[in-house]
């Protein structure tokens, strides 16, 4: 291992030996730290916070079939898991149905496949919208589901203020680090907007977007990149909903975000306090948000899947305790915890019971739930706090310069940045600078094997049959004329969910309205030169 190893965080922020009063003499107890549930929010969103009520225990899931993913919710239901999370396909998340050509070989794979509401119905069989809070990673399709989900709900007598739960609808973030996107970027924030202004008025508890830095995080990004992009990001979506008629106390109380929780322990834990309370002085100051819930930021975090090894995988284990632990005592509200496999495959049943009973021995046996913002005044805690605020403003303030995230984006700057960061900790871990244990220090060749998951292959052939069948008793001309309205609607500017709406009701399928769409928008080509 190398003898010149400096002591930073990912950000290379540096740390001293020890932290003391020096390194705060800035910090302004009332004016930065407050009380928890009150501006700026620095110690958390609740007085209480987890005395009041713990943070969701929402575990990922989702592959193959509709009826395969139910049976996985039922079973982590059944263990006390307390929210649902849906992990979608490729060619879910790409508006292809199951039978397109592009989709061969990637139905069910990373998640499940939906085409239409008769998947829907499967997948959330047995399952009541109106008491179990659901989440969708779900982006350039995010309308689409969520039009699924409310004609679903519909279907079952289920009121629309009674549906809680969250879905991704973040695009930006696909431009910048994950790929899943369609449509060029001006009318795909037409969608995002138009998803954000139905549930103002239609859906009172659900979080319109879920504004992520996990994917930005997993492409590379150091966490005070992490954290400038997000909230640039989000910035951009609140701008987008100003102009387009949106009051902002409509609609900022629902905004949501989702972080990455990576492996520097006191690092994770600052972060999100820094994102709390630097979101809290955009909203109030920048936008001029007067009520106190638009000045919070809630999120969900998911541990690291980046930092997984498929070398000795029972040791993914112990890093993802670490990191569900910092997100406790870093503030989330909601938190998914990565199976030791899944460097592997797909997580078995027992791993993803494993990582869900992880969440529960913090939260009833370790005792951090017991108190808001332990950490609160250690002088570490506090100085990389401020560190990463500062950091993120110095980013935020480039993005502006350049006229935006948009406008970052368009060039390639976010782009750039990243891939630089994951080079630089690339070469650290080939270099022995950052150690990983099992892969590059702390090597053993004689461990125990592991069950791996695997997808049936039958399950691609069984789904086009299905979805031959919802197209074959379905009422064509219905249907024909449902889409007719999602054109027209798509080209006059008319907010596109009601429409979707009444065409899934009518079993128009996910990638007929997504190709309807592909011809009034166009697809978007990434830029080779960036």
């Amino acid at each position: 291992m190398s003898t010149n190893r400096k002591f930073e965080t990912t950000s290379g922020i540096p740390l001293d030996p020890f932290f003391g009063p020096r390194h705060v003499e800035d910090f302004d107890y009332r004016r930065d730290l407050g009380d928890p549930g009150s501006y700026p929010f620095t110690r958390g969103v609740r007085p209480g916070m987890y005395r009041d009520r713990l943070w969701t225990m929402r575990q990922y899931a989702g592959f193959g079939s509709a009826r395969e993913s139910n049976a996985r919710y039922k079973y982590l239901l059944g263990l006390g898991q307390t929210g649902l999370s849906v992990a979608f396909d490729l060619p879910t998340q790409m508006g292809m149905d199951s039978d397109a050509a592009m989709a061969a070989g990637e139905v069910g794979r990373t998640g499940v496949a939906i085409d239409s509401l008769r998947d829907m119905e499967e997948l959330f069989r047995g399952i009541p919208l109106d008491r179990v809070s659901v989440s969708m990673t779900i982006n350039a399709t995010a309308a689409v589901l969520l039009a699924l989900l409310v004609a679903l709900a519909r279907s079952r007598r289920v009121p629309p203020e009674r549906l809680s739960g969250t879905i991704q609808n973040d695009i930006l973030k696909e431009y910048i680090a994950r790929g899943t996107y369609i449509y060029p970027p001006a009318a795909s924030m037409r969608l995002v907007t138009d998803l954000i202004g139905y549930c103002s008025r239609n859906l009172p508890q659900w979080n319109p977007i879920s504004v992520s830095g996990y994917h930005i995080r997993e492409a590379g990004s150091s966490a005070v990149q992490e954290l400038a992009f997000t909230l640039g990001n989000a910035i951009a979506y609140v701008e987008a909903c100003l102009e387009s008629g949106l009051a902002i106390d409509d609609f900022a109380p629902r905004i949501s975000f989702f972080f990455n929780v990576h492996n520097h322990f006191l690092e994770e834990v600052a972060k999100f306090r820094a994102a709390r309370r630097l979101w809290s002085k955009i909203m109030k100051e920048r936008f001029g948000a007067r009520n106190p819930r638009s000045w919070m930021l809630r999120f969900h975090a998911q541990t690291a899947g980046s930092t997984l090894t498929a070398q000795q995988p029972e040791v993914n284990s112990v890093r993802v305790t670490l990191q569900a632990l910092a997100a406790v005592l870093g503030g989330t509200q909601s938190l998914h915890t990565n199976s030791r496999d899944e460097a592997l495959s797909l997580p078995t049943e027992e791993a993803a019971g494993l990582a869900l009973q992880t969440q529960q021995v913090i939260a009833y046996e370790s005792g951090v739930a017991e108190v808001a913002d332990p950490l609160a005044g250690s002088f570490a805690v506090e100085a990389l706090t401020t560190a990463l605020e500062n950091g993120a403003r110095e980013t935020l303030a480039r993005i502006e310069a350049m006229g935006g995230m948009l406008e970052a984006i368009s060039r390639g700057f976010v782009q750039r940045e990243i891939q630089e960061s994951s080079y630089r900790y690339q070469r650290s871990v080939e270099s022995g600078e950052s150690t990983i244990v099992g892969v590059n220090r702390f090597v053993s060749e004689d461990r125990p094997g592991i069950e791996i998951h695997r997808i049936d292959p039958g399950i691609e052939k069984e789904q086009k049959k299905r979805l031959a069948r919802v197209r074959e008793s379905r009422e064509s001309k219905a249907a024909d004329s449902a889409l007719d309205s999602i054109a027209v609607a798509a080209a006059s500017g008319e907010n596109l969910l009601p429409v979707m709406i009444r065409a899934v009701e009518r079993q128009v399928t996910l990638g007929e309205i997504s190709d309807r769409l592909r011809a009034i928008f166009g697809e978007h080509r990434e830029n080779p030169q960036i």
